[in-house]
């Protein structure tokens, strides 16, 4: 009976000491298992925080440039205004000399309509007389109180036009225009215009015109 007895204990012992061992192997195997589970979320945790730096980097490089281009779109609208202020006033200047330009030729065209009108009717062209110097006085006289005959002559008779050579130019000058040019030179603006084959009425300073023409 003691032998049988002894044999069941031995037994329980064994059963109970494999009872351990495994329940330490489950509890090893639970804490290798638990700690692979917290390294990977440790590791996941650092990248996480990797990456929320990163992106807090970026949105300070964002913010840096929006404000960069917020100052350059600043200077852009001045830069804006102030050519849109150019603009405005070029334009109240090209109105004025188109105004001006207008005004010029409606006054070359009836110069040229009264040019015309006088040539079907046959008289000659008006010229405005040049003002005569007055001649020094006779000697032995009082300055001024005596005139000769040449200086009445050149105070009261008008200018004629002036002697025109084959090939002669003229430069228009500051106030001229190709009205004033044919009665100074006594050739017809028609001439003129064809002689210096000119689209319309309008000379410019400085411009060249054969005036000696056949």
């Amino acid at each position: 009976m003691q032998k049988g007895a002894q044999q069941v204990c031995e037994r329980i012992r064994k059963i109970i000491s494999l009872g351990i061992l495994l329940c330490g192997g489950w509890l090893v195997s639970g804490c290798v298992v638990l700690e692979e589970k917290y390294n990977a979320e440790k590791a996941r945790s650092l990248n996480f925080q990797r990456l929320l730096a990163q992106e807090e980097k970026r949105t300070a490089e964002l913010d840096s440039e929006v404000r960069h281009t917020k100052t350059e779109l600043a200077e852009f609208e001045a830069r804006n205004r102030e050519l849109s202020a150019q603009v405005q006033v070029a334009r109240e200047q090209m109105g004025r000399l188109q105004e001006e330009a207008e005004a010029i030729r409606e006054a070359t065209v009836l110069e040229r309509k009264a040019l015309e009108d006088m040539q079907r009717k046959g008289q000659p062209p008006l010229v405005k007389p040049k003002k005569a110097e007055l001649p020094k006085a006779v000697s032995g006289g009082h300055s001024g109180s005596h005139l000769s005959d040449k200086g009445m002559a050149a105070m009261t008779e008008p200018a004629s036009p002036m002697k025109v050579t084959p090939g002669m130019v003229h430069v228009v000058k500051a106030g001229e225009t190709l009205y004033s040019i044919s009665r100074r030179y006594g050739v017809e603006v028609d001439k003129l215009k064809k002689s210096n084959k000119l689209p319309d009425d309008i000379v410019e300073i400085g411009q060249k015109l054969l005036v000696g023409v056949e």
